[in-house]
């Protein structure tokens, strides 16, 4: 069984008598992902190596990107700020979307490690990333008048079946921990 780091790489290889295995639609954009993001390091004045890449790269990158967006995001001045479903058109600015952002970084940081780059040292997994992302988000929930509400984690429940499959039995005890938790 192949690791999550050589998975990506073990689709790409195969031996010449089995068929090649197409790669699921993740890995392709993955692969995609990274190479546009070294075509981009490549663009640069100077040209940055991967090896030298950092967050500051990475954060400008994401901006580069803001100009093939698709999202509306109303500026504070808008008439339609903090409206989710605004009557007319106007001329604030098309974005990237918080959550495609965010995607891509999940991609980008592992496509980084499984290209060689160590865990420790990967700009994808910075904490500037995270503040960007977490500014985009905030700023495009306030644009839209939707704030953004974190998932709330449930509450671990404590089961006792006893070694039995009865499940009556344990979702019974389940309750009567409840009610005498809630007293």
């Amino acid at each position: 069984m192949s690791s999550p780091r050589d998975r990506g790489k073990s689709l790409m290889e195969s031996s010449g008598s089995e068929p090649p295995v197409t790669p699921s639609r993740y890995e392709s954009q993955k692969r995609r992902d990274w190479n546009t993001f070294g075509q981009y390091l490549k663009n640069q004045r100077p040209s940055v190596p991967m090896s030298h890449c950092n967050c500051n790269h990475v954060l400008d990158f994401l901006r580069y990107l803001d100009q093939f967006g698709k999202t509306k995001v109303h500026v504070p001045g808008c008439m339609f700020y903090g409206q989710p479903e605004p009557p007319a058109p106007c001329t604030c600015p098309l974005r990237q979307a918080w959550g495609s952002l965010d995607a891509l970084i999940g991609r980008l940081r592992a496509a980084y490690e499984e290209n060689g780059g160590s865990q420790e040292t990967n700009p994808f997994a910075s904490g500037a990333i995270r503040v960007y992302l977490r500014e985009v988000r905030e700023c495009q929930a306030k644009a839209r008048g939707i704030p953004y509400k974190k998932k709330k984690k449930k509450k671990p429940t404590i089961e006792m079946s006893g070694g039995r499959d009865d499940s009556s039995s344990s979702s019974s005890f389940n309750f009567m921990v409840k009610d005498f938790v809630d007293q």
